[in-house]
């Protein structure tokens, strides 16, 4: 053999055994590379960390942010801040549908776990009888309605009342009654702490909504354990003499600071179709949002027309007029559009899906969850109205995928902030800084 074959031979078997090894390095890289990339099996539920979560009272829970001007995510910026002009709520109230979904959607992300929902029960404890002369309400003494007078429930009725609401999933527990105010009704007043004492006992957050209250009386039932109080303006300022004359607007915002100093969480919104324009809509955002706490949740709610209320006779007698006064007339595109206003301009508000919901399908429900609502009222009946019942939100939950949030137990922080996906700007003093 001459050398040059030789030498041929002996290249071409190095040839091969450096391929071999080439491979066999790869071979390894690759399997370095799927132990460092590839995700270990999810935990099982059982071991599976709880979720972060923000505490339960809202001051509580807003006072680590106290120094954070802005949020950022997808190209959206938002911020707390309380020096809103009604033309800039307007400039967001009439965006696109579509850009205002989408910056609402996104907001609600960077503040929220928008699969977490929390679950409300409104009881009637005292139904009709009431001196107001609101134009929409079916338990005022003006009005021919079918609602007849009922004295104040016993304390021991409404506990198992809310046990069944507690059973059924429910975990804040709302208590009204129809009357202008409490004044000087202290056996009812004290059946009334009565029963949030009880309810608080069970483990559920409690809510009342009792009209017009003063200072002392809302010291009393943060006392009891009151956790929440629901006074709503119902509309714009300058609508609301076209809706309401037998209480001003002034002494709805009067019982809310009464609330507010006692340190009672303020539950206050509003209802779409009471004849109101756009602007009225604007407006009552722009009350809200310039209070000097935001709520700690806001109920949109869309008008039930009730027949023998002045509204709802309206609705009666010439329906399509009624569509043209804006009484009545709301669809899903409003109640959207109004959550969504509402989730941007009160990042850390929860805003609650309230009456009306029976008029509309889950698909159009869906669309109010993505708008940013975190809170509905569930139950079959809303103080005297209609409402879906426990079981069709149940299923409703299940279909969109929600959780409830629990009983005193504040929201889970945002999964967006847990992952570092949002960008937060931080002011300390003149120093500024940000972080993601």
């Amino acid at each position: 053999m001459h050398w040059t074959s030789a030498s041929r031979m002996v290249s071409r078997e190095n040839r091969g055994m450096r391929g071999e090894r080439f491979i066999a390095g790869v071979a390894r890289d690759v399997g370095r590379a799927r132990r460092q990339f590839t995700s270990p099996p999810p935990p099982s539920p059982s071991s599976a960390p709880p979720p972060a979560r923000h505490p339960n009272d809202v001051r509580d829970r807003n006072a680590p942010y106290a120094d954070e001007s802005a949020r950022s995510m997808g190209g959206v910026t938002a911020t707390v801040r309380h020096d809103w002009t009604k033309a800039q709520i307007a400039e967001i109230y009439t965006l696109p549908f579509h850009e205002l979904m989408y910056r609402a959607a996104t907001v609600h992300r960077m503040y929220w776990d928008p699969a977490e929902v929390q679950q409300c029960t409104l009881l009637s404890i005292k139904t009709g009888g009431c001196t107001e002369d609101c134009s929409y309400c079916s338990q005022s003494t003006r009005h021919k309605t079918f609602v007849k007078p009922t004295p104040t429930m016993k304390v021991q009725e409404v506990l198992e009342a809310a046990k069944r609401a507690k059973d059924a999933g429910s975990t804040r527990f709302c208590m009204g009654a129809a009357w202008r105010e409490l004044g000087n009704k202290k056996n009812a007043f004290n059946h009334i702490l009565d029963m949030v004492k009880g309810v608080n006992g069970m483990g559920l957050e409690v809510c009342c909504t009792l009209g017009m209250l003063n200072a002392e009386q809302a010291k009393q039932l943060k006392e009891a354990g009151l956790t929440a109080y629901n006074h709503n303006l119902d509309t714009s300022p300058e609508h609301y003499p076209n809706v309401i004359t037998t209480r001003t607007y002034e002494d709805r915002l009067e019982t809310i600071a009464n609330v507010r100093d006692a340190g009672i969480s303020v539950c206050c919104g509003g209802i779409l179709g009471l004849g109101e324009k756009e602007t009225d809509r604007v407006g009552l955002l722009h009350v809200l949002a310039t209070l000097p706490e935001h709520p700690e949740s806001v109920p949109i709610n869309a008008l039930v027309a009730v027949e023998g209320t002045p509204l709802g006779d309206e609705v009666a007698e010439d329906e399509e007029k009624a569509a043209d006064d804006g009484i009545a007339d709301v669809d899903a595109f409003d109640m959207a559009r109004m959550i969504a206003t509402a989730r941007i301009v009160m990042p850390r508000t929860m805003v609650r899906l309230s009456a009306g919901r029976l008029s509309f399908s889950d698909a159009e429900q869906c669309l109010m969850f993505q708008a940013g609502a975190n809170s509905i009222f569930n139950g079959d009946k809303l103080l005297t109205t209609d409402n879906p019942a426990f079981d069709e939100d149940t299923r409703l939950f299940d279909k969109l995928g929600f959780v409830g949030k629990p009983a005193h137990a504040g929201p889970r922080v945002a999964p967006s902030e847990v992952a570092g996906e949002v960008e937060i700007t931080q002011v300390r003093g003149e120093e500024e800084r940000q972080y993601a």
